[in-house]
């Protein structure tokens, strides 16, 4: 598998493009996963004995691509987990789905449940269900895939899966949320492209984007963003 590239990183941060199919923390599959690579890469790169400290104030999916977010220290590691807590984060999503909405933009508004068992979310009246937000905005319009901007108001489990999916276009290869086939290595094309908020310690503005992957599809759609 592809390694994480930098994007950023200092004496209490390290933003990293995740490719598709890593793992960012390890569960019972034992497969490497992103914390594993961090420990290991940032020990060797600054000769640290052992692992280095690596927190995790966020996830991503295993299937997305894109920003993820590491704290190298414990005080940026509680700051961040405030951040994120706290929704004082943008986050814009980039997502290639099947066919191409009626609306070029729009605002989506479902109330998400997510299941224990099955690990799945689902638009839902359960009394438990949670209201989930997004905005999406077609760039690209093609005969078979459409690329979409996603830019999120709420951060619900699979949230952008699962609302695409609601409106008729699920995300190419999201074989869990309708999608008709699989892609290659068990991807989806779904790619946390762009990260803002104010940095924990410095408190200086950042802005981070990631390059989408570099398959033909990717290409051919975000080329001209």
């Amino acid at each position: 598998m592809q390694a994480p590239s930098i994007l950023f990183e200092d004496n209490h941060l390290l933003i990293v493009n995740k490719p598709a199919g890593m793992l960012v923390q390890g569960d019972i599959t034992g497969d490497r996963c992103l914390k594993d690579w961090a420990e290991e890469d940032v020990a060797k790169r600054f000769n640290k004995p052992g692992k280095a400290f690596i927190g995790l104030p966020h996830r991503l999916d295993r299937p997305t691509s894109g920003i993820v977010v590491l704290a190298k220290t414990s005080k940026s590691l509680a700051r961040m987990n405030a951040l994120f807590s706290g929704r004082d984060i943008q986050k814009t999503y980039w997502a290639i789905v099947e066919g191409c909405p009626a609306e070029p933009e729009a605002r989506l508004e479902h109330f998400l449940h997510r299941d224990g068992k099955t690990k799945k979310s689902f638009v839902s009246k359960h009394p438990d269900a949670q209201k989930a937000v997004l905005r999406y905005r077609v760039f690209k319009a093609g005969d078979n895939y459409s690329l979409l901007q996603v830019d999120l108001e709420t951060g619900r489990h699979h949230q952008i899966r699962v609302q695409l999916q609601a409106i008729g276009h699920p995300i190419k290869g999201d074989l869990k949320y309708g999608s008709k086939r699989s892609n290659p290595g068990g991807g989806i094309h779904l790619h946390a492209r762009e990260l803002s908020f104010e940095h924990p310690v410095s408190q200086e503005p950042l802005h981070i984007v990631a390059p989408t992957p570099s398959d033909a599809l990717w290409t051919a759609l975000a080329a001209a963003e």
